[in-house]
């Protein structure tokens, strides 16, 4: 059923996820095995260029730099992983509390949540690694307690939006009848029926992470050196970038790529998840239906 889905899906999803699967691949492959060792130090081979040798050449302390794309694409993924689930598992339930809370005549309890939420958001995430940063020192920790942070309204707004107009539908009105509380109906009727938007805005949202896990380490406030970080390997080569511009260009192109790749998934899954987006051919064949009306 899935590989039936898979060839059913638009050609979006399908670039988009043959790209992050490799990213995937290569951030796992690196815990066991890099071209080079990313820690090792060799200023005889500094600035060789790309070519035979080291695919992506070298930089000013001689280290390969596929062997730091593999090791920062696996500390991207790591930081941006975390920091989206904390996102989802606080956010989401102040969202579905909010909803019901709003549906059942608590409305004063849903605008302090909401007033909450707006006064998280209009923080972004660097501001708020600078501010966490200057209390607990810069690290991989700091930026995925920011991005996590910055998350948790995103999500709020999200499932709170999908569930309000689900607690006026006649099933829902049903479990409330049949004495069912607040916090069941949110989690068996509510949370299955909004599920598909959140799968698609955590695909968004981890790849609007990996751009902040790269900012955060170009400006010296995610991962920490001797760690590579896509974002501080772009710091670094900004001095060198006339020179030796395949030390700006790779990590750049590496990052691009990730994004892409997940925004690619995230839109082929919104138009395979959202029944919308879709209607039945006469054969049972599912395909787009054309929404501009």
């Amino acid at each position: 059923m899935i590989i039936q889905l898979f060839k059913k899906s638009p050609l979006s999803f399908k670039i988009g996820f043959f790209i992050s699967i490799a990213y995937v691949i290569a951030a796992l492959l690196s815990f066991i095995w890099t071209p080079y060792d990313v820690m090792a130090i060799n200023l005889e081979k500094r600035f060789i260029a790309p070519g035979i040798g080291h695919i992506f050449g070298t930089d000013h302390f001689g280290r390969d730099i596929l062997s730091m794309i593999m090791v920062g694409a696996r500390n991207a993924i790591a930081v941006s992983l975390v920091a989206v689930g904390i996102g989802m598992i606080i956010g989401v339930p102040l969202g579905l509390w909010s909803a019901a809370t709003r549906s059942t005549g608590g409305r004063v309890i849903d605008e302090i949540l909401m007033r909450g939420n707006d006064l998280v958001f209009a923080f972004p995430s660097l501001l708020m690694a600078i501010m966490i940063t200057a209390v607990f020192g810069p690290g991989a920790m700091n930026a995925i307690i920011a991005i996590g942070i910055f998350n948790i309204p995103v999500f709020a707004r999200m499932s709170r939006g999908g569930a309000l107009g689900l607690w006026e539908k006649e099933y829902i009105m049903a479990a409330r009848v049949a004495g069912k509380g607040k916090a069941k109906i949110s989690y068996e009727h509510i949370l299955p029926n909004i599920m598909n938007l959140l799968i698609v805005q955590a695909t968004i949202q981890f790849s609007i992470a990996i751009i902040a896990e790269a900012s955060l380490s170009y400006v010296g406030l995610g991962t920490q050196p001797p760690n590579p970080s896509l974002g501080r390997m772009l710091f670094e080569a900004q001095t060198m970038i006339f020179f030796a511009p395949w030390l700006a260009l790779v990590p750049g192109l590496a990052i691009v790529m990730l994004v892409l790749g997940l925004n690619l998934m995230g839109d082929g899954l919104r138009d395979i998840l959202d029944p919308k987006l879709r209607r039945k051919e006469p054969d049972g064949v599912e395909a787009k239906q054309n929404v501009s009306s």
